[in-house]
């Protein structure tokens, strides 16, 4: 049986400390510090798999315990995710560049606590997974055993099939997820699409946005590394992708309960090819027809394409990246979504910058 995760719960306020440790107490075991200097205190002793880390605290901050953490060759690999009353685009950029995997707004809700931390515990896993099973899909396969056979593990064995087939650039998932993060905190900030917007859980749905092109697990190799134009049949096979990843991500579903996370994954799947004008796929939807997390995806992956070495072609500069964004406007892309990239194209270039 599993031992309990441990997290430690790091925040100067006593009435934080106090609500967070009766919330998470039920799940994991739990360590509650009222500064970074208690904290690093026991942290060599006790190994916690993740840290919530308050940042506006005296002495040391949020910051400057996470830098801490991530300069010792010992603490580096611990997830930590921050809690703050003011967030902004600023400070998150900043968290997101020193280390941190999230961030959670205070006051939080519990419900939406609980499942960003299992996320980010589900990622732990799965990288750790990774180092130890190698980068060999059939050995991954065959040492799945019964017991294993639900939404995490269903999870991390989906993950690990993305990066045994080498389907993606290095680091696409972890730059998509953030430029689709920074879309829809835009559109939630300026009021674009307020209905739909408000509806969506921001952070879970750019966690998700990491199964986006599960479906490539099923194409060739030699189409998804071939360094020229793809034939018309080729192209074909390739377009497959979008309906095989809601296929491949609707099994999970069928495991599983609570699958919020996986329905967003759908949407994001099916949807990220289908076009503002009706020349996309698999369905050729036309403007609003196309569910509004595919169209924000749309954009974040055209950009990184179009920024990343591929077989098929060099890196363009972000100049020209945002300048063929801005041309497919109301053809490729949703013309108010253009619009909220030109105004956060510069987040996009930064991000564009860092290493997964």
């Amino acid at each position: 049986m599993e031992s309990q995760k441990v997290i430690f719960l790091v925040d100067d306020a006593s009435s934080n400390l106090k609500h967070g440790s009766d919330l998470l107490s039920k799940f994991y075991t739990v360590y509650t510090f009222d500064s970074g200097e208690r904290m690093f205190k026991l942290i060599y002793k006790v190994r916690p798999d993740l840290v919530l880390l308050d940042i506006e605290m005296p002495e040391m901050d949020g910051y400057e315990v996470l830098e801490k953490i991530k300069a010792d060759t010992i603490l580096q690999d611990i997830p930590v995710i921050f809690l703050t009353a003011h967030n902004s685009d600023e400070n998150e950029l900043k968290g997101f560049e020193m280390g941190a995997l999230d961030y959670i707004t205070k006051p939080f809700s519990p419900p939406r606590l609980l499942k960003r931390i299992e996320v980010q515990l589900l990622m732990e896993k799965q990288r750790r997974e990774l180092i130890n099973y190698g980068h060999n899909l059939e050995e991954m396969v065959e040492n799945v055993t019964a017991d294993t056979i639900n939404l995490k593990n269903v999870f991390v064995e989906t993950m690990a099939d993305l990066a045994e087939h080498r389907i993606l650039s290095s680091g696409h998932l972890f730059r998509t997820q953030r430029y689709v993060g920074i879309i829809l905190q835009t559109l939630l900030e300026k009021g674009i699409y307020a209905e739909e917007i408000r509806s969506i859980d921001i952070a879970l749905a750019a966690q998700s946005s990491q199964l986006h092109d599960i479906g490539k697990i099923t194409v060739s190799d030699s189409i998804l590394s071939k360094p020229g134009p793809l034939t018309a049949a080729e192209f074909e096979e390739m377009k497959t992708h979008t309906s095989f990843g809601k296929a491949i991500i609707a099994r999970i579903q069928s495991k599983v309960v609570d699958n919020g996370f996986l329905e967003y994954a759908e949407i994001f799947a099916e949807s990220h090819h289908e076009k503002w004008d009706g020349n996309g796929y698999p369905h050729g939807l036309k403007g609003p027809e196309i569910p509004l997390l595919g169209r924000v995806m749309a954009i974040a992956d055209v950009y990184d394409a179009l920024v990343t070495k591929r077989p098929y072609k060099a890196a363009f500069s972000h100049e020209t990246a945002v300048e063929t964004i801005k041309a497919s406007s109301g053809s490729h892309f949703d013309p108010a979504l253009v619009e909220v990239f030109l105004s956060v194209h510069e987040q996009f270039r930064d991000v564009s910058k860092q290493e997964e």
